[in-house]
């Protein structure tokens, strides 16, 4: 899209009362990141929507019965005494620049209820309580003209859309959703279209905005506060204007070949589209692991990790549909592993965590060709950022069903992440600024750079 000639001039945008009109939000959003940043850490959030099985991933039990232990073979590392499935043989062969925390436990088995408690670091959180991306943007906002926060891919109906809010925080410190269903990078037609202007705006309504914004520079001598909003909206309307965002969010600048060793399916292609949004400046980018659906197959939801098997009438979790491992395990080894050497490759491993773990794992016992939903113990990936490669952190029990030893918590999962990207846990925020603490947990420095806070 280098060299787009937008339809509006960016006075026409600020006559039009700024990007309002687009309903994007997005000077509530660069409001949210004009505070003076600290440390310069960003985040990419892999989200294993659905609740991806340990047992046949990151944490075999080769000695169990074959009800427990699943048709895989756990492959050695590049890490002495670290195992993990023969599926994965690329992360295999880079298990020097991850760490595994096999212990990871909490006690809420819905899919709606399980992301809440992943995506906010609390084990009980309530309605209001914000997910990382927003507690991010709120303490560790972009100071490039970009977004802090981005979500990448869409969740299913199977959990409330609280995820595209920022909770007590407000929407300002939501993320922008790039991409739904279908509708995402790996699509031939897929265009980003956030920052398009919309057709078919009447002249009354165009009338309207123009005194709507008369009337708040009118007043901006006697009151600030419209003062600085107008400033946010200028930045939202060079976020636009200029090539700069549009070329982060646009694929067909990447090489082919690049294009191709992420994998042409959603995962590999917003995991790539993380990747420029992070060089961009974006502060955090989540990204739902949707696997994407096989060319033989009707597409259904992106719930690529929910593999309850034939008895939801979604085939073998061990065979290489939608929701079959043989399908979804390979195409995460090539993007992940993919990410992790870009990262390297252009020095941002450092500077960039990359989290990847589910609402929780899947049962120990198979039945109907799958697992179901398992949250007392399951497996996450990091990272990154300081966090230490080659490491296992906590084990699960002979049949991985429970906790062994060094039980994680999502307070002190939550609390590691804030850590790594240089937000104290102690840090405090809340409706009267001070009532809530970003974390009630503490963070794992056995995994971490201790010199990052």
């Amino acid at each position: 899209m280098r060299g787009t000639k937008l339809p509006f001039s960016r006075r026409n945008l600020i006559q039009l009362g700024g990007l309002g009109m687009i309903g994007l939000g997005l000077p509530e959003l660069l409001a949210a990141s004009s505070a003076p940043g600290r440390r310069e850490r960003s985040c990419i959030f892999l989200v294993q929507y659905g609740g991806a099985s340990h047992h046949d991933s990151f944490d075999l039990k080769p000695a169990a019965p074959a009800e427990i232990r699943g048709p895989y073979r756990p492959v050695s590392t590049t890490v002495p005494g670290m195992q993990i499935g023969e599926l994965l043989p690329r992360l295999a062969g880079m298990a020097d620049r991850f760490s595994l925390i096999r212990s990871m436990t909490h006690g809420n088995p819905g899919h709606d209820g399980g992301m809440h408690v992943c995506q906010t670091g609390r084990s009980n959180p309530t309605e209001s309580t914000p997910y990382f991306g927003s507690i991010v943007a709120k303490f560790r906002p972009a100071t490039a003209n970009m977004p802090s926060y981005v979500w990448l891919q869409n969740l299913a109906g199977d959990v409330q859309p609280r995820y595209l809010s920022g909770g007590v925080l407000g929407p300002a410190f939501g993320p922008m959703r790039v991409g739904t269903d279908l509708d995402n990078p790996s699509a031939p037609t897929f265009r980003m279209k956030a920052f398009d202007p919309p057709e078919g705006v009447s002249t009354e309504r165009l009338a309207s905005r123009t005194e709507l914004l008369s009337a708040l520079d009118a007043g901006a001598a006697r009151q600030p506060k419209p003062v600085a909003f107008r400033q946010f909206q200028d930045q939202a309307i060079d976020l636009v204007t200029a090539p700069e965002a549009r070329q982060a969010f646009d694929l067909s600048l990447e090489a082919d070949a690049k294009r191709d060793r992420y994998g042409r399916h959603p995962l590999g292609q917003n995991l790539l589209m993380a990747r420029r949004l992070i060089e961009a400046g974006v502060r955090l980018v989540s990204v739902t692991a949707w696997a994407g659906t096989p060319a033989d197959e009707k597409f259904r939801n992106v719930q690529t990790w929910d593999m309850h098997g034939e008895g939801a009438g979604l085939g073998s979790m061990f065979g290489t549909g939608a929701y079959g491992l043989g399908w979804a395990l390979p195409n995460l080894d090539q993007a992940v592993s993919a990410l992790l050497d870009d990262l390297h490759e252009r020095g941002l491993l450092d500077e960039t965590l990359l989290v990847m773990v589910g609402e929780f794992g899947r049962s120990p016992r198979i039945s109907g060709a799958g697992r179901d939903h398992w949250p007392a113990c399951y497996t996450a990936l990091l990272a990154g950022a300081g966090i230490r490669g080659g490491a296992v952190l906590g084990a699960s029990d002979a049949q991985g069903a429970y906790v062994r030893d060094h039980p994680v918590s999502p307070e002190t999962f939550g609390a590691t992440l804030l850590h790594a990207l240089g937000v104290p846990p102690d840090m405090r925020f809340g409706p009267d600024g001070f009532s809530l603490r970003v974390s009630d947990g503490e963070p794992l420095l056995e995994l971490c750079d201790h010199s990052i806070v």
